[in-house]
C-alpha cells in the first residue's frame, strides 16, 4: 500500500516557547512543517538562532528566514532606540514593545510561501490569555486575516482555501508549558526575552520574561530559562 502524502504546513517560528509548542502540535497532527522566521530588525539575533535550532530539533523539514527591516519605520522598543520597560505589572495599555503590523507582515510572508508550497495551512503561536496586550494576537485578527487570505490569493479563489491555525490562542502560559512538556519540547533551547544577550540568556525583567516565568510557576514545572 502506498503511504499517504503528508500535509504541508507553514509554521511561523520566533524562537520562543509558544512557537516551539506550535511546531510540536502541528507535527503531532501529522503536518510536514516548513518553519518560517522573520528577521525584522529585532534587538538581538539570539531568537533567530533559537528559531533555527528549535525547528530542527522538533522535526521541521526545512527552516527559512526572510529579512524585512522594520527598523526603517521604527515605532517600537524592539526596532528603535526606545527602552524596553522592565518589571512592570498591571494594566499598561498596548506597550511600547508592540511592533507596528508585525504579525500582519509575518503572516503575509507565510501566506506567500504557503502558496508556493501548495499548502493550505499556516500555523502561528499567538496567544490572547497571558500576553502583552498586542492587538495582532487576538482571535479577531486571526479570523480577519484568514478571510483576507481567502480573497487575496489564487489558493483562496481557485484552490482549497487557506486556514490559519492558532492552537494556543486561548491557553494560559501554564497551559502552554504543560502542553510543551507533554510533547517533549525542550524549553531550554527557546529564547523569549526581548533583550537576550548574545548567548541567548534572558534578562528576567521584561514583560516576555515575566510572563514566561509565571507560566512555569503556575504549571508547577521547573523553569529551564538561562538568565544573565
Amino acid at each position: 500500500m502506498s503511504q499517504p502524502i503528508p500535509r504541508k504546513a507553514v509554521v511561523l517560528v520566533s524562537g520562543g516557547m509558544d512557537s516551539a509548542v506550535t511546531i510540536a502540535i502541528a507535527r503531532e497532527q501529522g503536518y510536514q512543517v516548513h518553519a518560517l522566521s522573520v528577521a525584522y530588525g529585532q534587538r538581538h539575533s539570539a531568537e533567530l538562532e533559537a528559531s533555527e535550532r528549535v525547528s530542527r530539533i522538533l522535526g521541521a523539514v526545512e527552516h527559512k528566514t526572510v529579512h524585512v527591516d522594520l527598523r526603517t519605520i521604527g515605532g517600537s522598543a524592539l526596532t528603535a532606540d526606545i527602552d524596553v520597560p522592565l518589571d512592570q505589572t498591571g494594566e499598561q495599555g498596548i506597550p511600547v514593545t508592540y511592533v507596528p503590523a508585525r504579525n500582519t507582515i509575518m503572516l503575509s510572508i507565510a501566506l506567500g510561501w504557503a502558496e508556493v508550497l501548495g499548502s493550505t495551512d499556516i500555523w502561528c503561536g499567538v496567544n490572547a490569555v497571558d500576553y502583552s496586550g498586542y492587538p495582532d494576537c487576538r482571535p479577531a485578527f486571526i479570523e480577519a486575516f484568514e478571510q483576507l487570505a481567502n480573497v487575496a490569493t489564487k489558493a483562496g479563489v481557485e484552490g482549497a482555501g487557506i486556514r490559519i491555525h492558532a492552537p494556543l490562542m486561548r491557553m494560559s502560559k501554564a497551559d502552554i508549558a504543560r502542553e510543551g512538556q507533554r510533547l517533549s519540547v525542550d524549553f531550554s533551547e527557546t529564547v523569549s526575552c526581548y533583550q537576550a544577550d548574545a548567548q541567548g540568556r534572558a534578562c528576567g525583567h521584561c514583560d516576555a520574561c515575566r510572563l514566561r516565568a509565571q507560566g512555569f510557576i503556575a504549571a508547577g514545572l521547573p523553569d529551564p530559562t538561562r538568565y544573565v
